[in-house]
């Protein structure tokens, strides 16, 4: 068989796989790990989580299926699984019990740097038609890009269907530019990322059965992170058009992070301030504000479309990306704004 026909097969074993065990992770976690809603809750009813592990064991085992046939190079391969397990195996015990910050941020850190390791560090960053090299001081950029993003995505895993539907829409974006791109094996790692997600979003698409849990949203953020710099270093889609096609993601997160840092809030502790979830305070369902973010990705996919074609426009596209989510933010900041800063100690 030839390597593409490999990668399909394998994605759709890997859909059916996900499919299946987040219906027995869902079994499970009725009686051992349910979310039971609170003040800061966007469902009403107690909801089994923790499903994020089956996209994760149908990723990683998926993955062993390409890296053994050849599909997709062994250092890609090491960059990306072996941190991945790391990651959600944190997350899952985090899920069945709160892990302190910093042993998260320990496990996070490390596999950044593996990650970084097996790529050869930080790549160059194609802007336009040159690019910036930032030397040993990119692996620190590099570690805290990738930590940053495997925590942003946990950040916005807080609607039904939001978080998987970003790794579907986003990942298939990426899959299209990678092949355009003459990036196959990133190309069908991605690709490994969206079947798998797609097996559990059948699951989770609104009113949702289950939720991702920490196993599964921080391990996706880590992989988009992963994958991006793997694509910048392969001469593939560059890291400015992974910004653009998971900007929803990138902006409300780190908007929201630093607008509660202005407001003296204390950022660990959980609250429903995102745009995202402001939009369901304001009224909206799930499936609505969802629903949008995937129209959002459309969009935002055409954006980094253009730009692969001509590279020229890679910085145009990434400063357009940012006046066009900054609009849709601001449309939701009128419906519902950010509610005036808590009193210290309340």
């Amino acid at each position: 068989m030839s390597p593409t026909t490999i990668a399909l097969a394998t994605a759709a074993g890997v859909l059916a796989a996900s499919w299946a065990g987040t219906r027995a992770v869902m079994l499970y976690a009725r009686a051992r790990l349910l979310d039971v809603p609170n003040e800061r809750s966007s469902h009403a009813a107690p909801t089994p989580r923790g499903g994020g592990l089956a996209i994760i064991l149908a990723f990683l085992a998926g993955l062993m299926v390409l890296a053994l046939t050849g599909v997709v190079p062994a250092r890609l391969a090491l960059a990306v699984g072996p941190g991945a397990a790391a990651i959600s195996a944190i997350g899952w015990m985090d899920d069945h019990g709160h892990v302190a910050a910093r042993w998260r941020s320990l496990v996070h850190f490390a596999a950044a740097f593996w990650a970084l390791a097996w790529l050869g560090g930080m790549p160059a960053l194609r802007v336009g038609e040159g690019a910036a090299t930032l030397g040993v001081f990119g692996w620190v950029v590099g570690a805290l890009g990738i930590v940053w993003v495997t925590n942003l995505y946990n950040f916005m895993d807080g609607i039904d269907g939001i978080a998987a539907g970003e790794a579907v829409s986003a990942g298939i974006a990426a899959v299209a530019l990678l092949w355009i791109s003459g990036a196959p094996g990133v190309a069908a790692v991605t690709l490994l990322v969206v079947a798998a997600s797609a097996g559990f979003l059948a699951w989770n698409w609104p009113p949702a059965r289950i939720f991702m849990g920490d196993v599964g949203s921080g391990t996706l953020g880590y992989l988009f992170a992963v994958l991006a710099l793997a694509s910048e270093d392969a001469g593939a889609v560059p890291l400015l058009l992974w910004v653009v096609l998971l900007g929803v993601f990138v902006l409300d997160a780190t908007v929201t992070l630093v607008r509660r840092l202005m407001r003296g809030e204390r950022v660990y502790e959980a609250h429903r301030s995102h745009a995202y979830q402001r939009a369901v305070q304001a009224g909206h369902p799930h499936a609505r504000v969802s629903g949008t973010v995937l129209g959002l990705n459309a969009a935002l996919a055409a954006i980094a479309l253009a730009a692969v074609l001509r590279p020229a426009l890679i910085l145009p596209a990434f400063l357009g990306a940012i006046v066009f989510l900054a609009l849709a933010y601001r449309l939701v900041e009128r419906i519902h704004p950010m509610s005036p800063r808590p009193p210290r100690g309340g």
